[in-house]
């Protein structure tokens, strides 16, 4: 009899482990179970069908059921594992469709519960108006909610907050983007934020920063906003202040949670008990600036996590090999790209650290239509070593980040930047590429 693999969670990381196990290893029977009713989409799309940039939903579903069972994979969709026995190697799972309870048993358990929103403890969160954005049912809630709506709030102005603001705007809400902190992308050094700020209120969104929010005033219906600076009308509001690591199930089994609060796994996805992984938002990656556990709760990490434990399970050699926290996002006509770590945080993590923040072009100066783009770099005073930087740009060019990212994963210096042979041509880049000017004054 063939050994049988488990997955709970089939969206981004339980989908890629479920897909890769059974294409390594094809005598695996493989079944995912899911509690919602879509698995395998590309939930990082969904401001931009919000936008109406994308035209459905349907558009962000990598996958179906049906095309996982060609492929010999089982899925089920609302059906959720309320529990599981690591010694017996059972669980219980609950239909919803029929409403009723069954077990299953499992040799190799991929948990991929993912992650959920954190609700801020403010009166009136349960009323209707009130929302937020993580799976394809919250983008439909939302979807629906646009039809009539004039004035929204966001609460919390990180990559969630920040792309559906743009969302909301091309939809004609007005929109007040409220942040506790004191700039957009707190977790980023100011300058950055300083840019965002200008970008968001050059399209007419209202950021409120350094703002306490207090209440939602309502009676069952969202009407508007108490601040500790004032009132805003809203008749919808968007909670995006953060996500939590899904762990319930895990913990209730007897996994172990690691430093971030996420489930600690190996480089091979395996977690403390044996013969149960775990991938994605739920779990832990390898930070390689930080040399320590880190949550990174991205898409991308999710499938290389869901890949890797999916090739160990079907008796491949893989491994994770860890994250530098590269991230990029999209505000307006801004392309935001960071990695490693900011100034601040590399501070307080004991480092000498400088930072360097340099403005440029993203073409040669003599180049119709070359645009303004910034760098900054973030290095250890003294060896050069390299702790992280950002690039700002009005499109692609903010993909320079990915030469700075293969450097931190490589420990490299601002010496091994400056000997990079980077390509130039006058529509790309100027003559020194701004990675190379910001490295010289760094230097």
């Amino acid at each position: 009899m063939g050994k049988r693999m488990v997955v709970v969670g089939g969206v981004a990381g339980g989908a890629s482990a479920a897909a890769k196990a059974k294409r390594e290893n094809p005598e695996l029977e493989v079944v995912v179970y899911e509690k919602s009713p879509h698995v395998s989409y590309g939930a990082c799309g969904l401001p931009y069908v919000l936008s109406g940039e994308i035209p459905s939903l349907t558009k962000l579903i990598a996958r179906t059921p049906e095309a996982f069972r060609k492929q010999g994979v089982l899925v089920h969709t609302r059906h959720e594992v309320v529990e599981i026995d690591p010694e017996s190697r059972t669980l219980t799972v609950f239909d919803h469709g029929e409403g009723r309870t069954f077990q299953d048993r499992y040799d190799h358990l991929v948990l991929a519960t993912g992650a959920r929103p954190q609700i801020p403890p403010i009166p009136g969160t349960e009323q209707e108006g009130v929302y937020t954005l993580r799976t394809l049912e919250d983008g439909e809630r939302l979807l629906q909610a646009l039809e009539g709506a004039k004035r929204a709030a966001i609460l919390g102005a990180g990559y969630i907050g920040l792309e559906v603001a743009e969302a909301f705007r091309k939809r004609g809400l007005e929109v007040t983007l409220l942040e506790a902190k004191d700039r957009p992308l707190p977790h980023w050094d100011e300058e950055v934020g300083g840019l965002l700020k200008e970008e968001l209120e050059r399209h007419g969104v209202e950021v409120w920063t350094g703002v306490k929010v207090e209440a939602f005033r309502g009676m069952g219906r969202v009407e508007a906003v108490e601040t500790s600076e004032g009132v805003v009308p809203a008749d919808l509001v968007l909670l995006a202040t953060g996500i939590r690591p899904n762990t319930g199930l895990a913990q209730a089994m007897g996994v172990a949670l690691g430093p971030t609060g996420a489930i600690a796994t190996d480089e091979r996805m395996r977690t403390n008990l044996e013969g149960v992984y775990a991938a994605g938002d739920v779990a832990e990656s390898f930070h390689r600036v930080l040399k320590r556990p880190y949550w990174l709760p991205l898409g991308d990490v999710a499938n290389k996590h869901g890949r890797t434990a999916g090739s160990v399970i079907a008796g491949k050699e893989a491994r994770f090999g860890g994250v530098v926290g590269t991230a990029i996002f999209k505000a307006f006509g801004l392309a935001v790209a960071t990695t490693g770590l900011p100034l601040e945080r590399a501070l307080k993590e004991g480092y000498r650290a400088k930072k360097v923040f340099i403005q440029s072009q993203d073409g040669a100066h003599y180049y119709p239509g070359s645009a303004p783009l910034w760098v900054e770099l973030v290095y250890e005073e003294g060896t050069g070593r390299l702790l992280g930087g950002a690039v700002v740009a009005h499109g692609h060019g903010a993909l320079r980040i990915d030469t700075l990212a293969a450097l931190l994963h490589r420990e490299g210096t601002l010496e091994d930047l400056l000997a990079l042979d980077l390509a130039y041509a006058p529509p790309y880049s100027p003559v020194w590429d701004p990675l190379l000017i910001a490295a010289q004054q760094a230097r």
